[in-house]
């Protein structure tokens, strides 16, 4: 039986995950759950689940949660709180389904525990890919990932050589906005950005579809989850999200996973990994869905994918400034102090003060970290 521990449970993913679990109760143990501000829902699922870790935002949402969970629970806050149910919770499999770079230490956490990872935190590799791979091969920790597109690529992969593949095809729905041009976004406003029209998914991945930046961080993520060069990692528009992502061979041969549009599949997936079983998501039907369309991508309509490819092949804390400054500048944009064309003006400009540094440390990943922010919100 696994034990589990969900960071971010009353997320998207982390609900998600938890709804996996909970078709297969034989096979879990929920040991730990950390959440933001739900506490609500994070009651619900304590009661549910009966983990012996709960972890709140803050230490006065710890307090709410203290005074309404069984006594034997140990709750915790922030964090170091996120950092004790990845390390301390008795977890053998920790899901990362926090939102941004808060991830980061507490998957580092999970891995010195020898925990496995679900990993649906592509900040977590984007900040620090090379001390997250590095040490979870010196751990002999698995690192599994969650996202959909990684999923697939895993899929695709299984069992080729690194020498076959030619490159792997990220699939991209385009977001809210993928009909209109750079005129027409020049005053769309919050609530239309928030639309997807494929994917149920928190508001921040939801902007970041719309920027193409997610898919950004994605193309940094594939890099380090699957040791290849920047230059065989390509994104292509796939309007109805069937297609997850593909791999070329260098016999010419394409290999896709397809599937509706439910992450409890790769969710499932990373949980059960070898295996396969039987899932809660309806089967796709390729007669109903009658036809499937790609579009090349394009940097100028996409600033952000640009930039993202730009701060990857700088490597270093490039990227780290890249994260960071999309955080803020979609935080800021959700809070309607700027543009949805500001966001990309946002990365771009606070690039641009950044030299990076070769294989940073976790301290100066930190530092450039907390830099970023700072810069960013700065940017009129």
């Amino acid at each position: 039986m696994k034990k589990i521990a969900v960071l971010g449970s009353t997320g998207s993913i982390g609900t998600q995950t938890l709804d996996v679990i909970s078709h297969r109760p034989e096979d879990y143990e929920v040991v730990g759950l950390a959440a933001g501000a739900n506490i609500g829902l994070l009651l619900e699922q304590v009661r549910q689940f009966k983990p012996r870790w709960v972890s709140a935002g803050t230490a006065e949402l710890a307090a709410q949660v203290r005074a309404e969970a069984p006594s034997d629970v140990r709750v915790v806050h922030g964090e170091e709180g996120l950092r004790q149910i990845a390390g301390e919770s008795g977890a053998n499999y920790v899901v990362c389904a926090l939102v941004g770079s808060l991830g980061l230490t507490s998957t580092l956490a999970a891995i010195e525990a020898g925990a496995d990872i679900g990993l649906a935190n592509k900040e977590t590799l984007v900040t620090a890919g090379h001390l997250v791979m590095s040490r979870a091969r010196e751990k002999g920790v698995s690192i599994l990932p969650v996202d959909s597109e990684h999923s697939a690529i895993f899929q695709c992969l299984n069992g080729e050589p690194a020498k076959a593949i030619k490159r792997l095809m990220l699939t991209a729905s385009g977001g809210s906005f993928r009909d209109l041009g750079r005129e027409q976004l020049k005053n769309v406003t919050v609530e239309d950005a928030l639309k997807h029209p494929n994917w149920s998914m928190g508001a921040k991945v939801t902007i970041d579809s719309a920027t193409m930046a997610n898919k950004g961080l994605e193309v940094i993520e594939a890099h380090w989850l699957f040791d290849l060069p920047y230059d065989q990692i390509d994104v292509v528009l796939h309007p109805e999200s069937i297609v997850h992502s593909m791999v070329e061979f260098v016999d010419t041969s394409v290999i896709a996973q397809l599937g509706n549009p439910d992450m409890r599949v790769p969710i499932q997936y990373a949980l059960t990994y070898p295996e396969r079983v039987a899932s809660p998501a309806s089967p796709l039907d390729l007669l109903k869905q009658g036809a499937l369309h790609f579009r090349p991508m394009s940097f100028e309509r996409y600033p952000c994918l640009r930039l993202a490819y730009e701060s990857g092949r700088a490597g270093g804390t490039a990227t780290t400034v890249f994260n960071a400054a999309n955080e803020v500048a979609v935080a800021r944009f959700l809070r309607g102090e700027i543009s949805f064309l500001a966001i990309e003006e946002t990365i771009e400009r606070t690039l641009a003060k950044h030299v990076s540094l070769p294989s940073p440390s976790l301290e100066a990943i930190l530092e450039t970290d907390a830099w970023a922010r700072r810069e960013a919100e700065a940017v009129g």
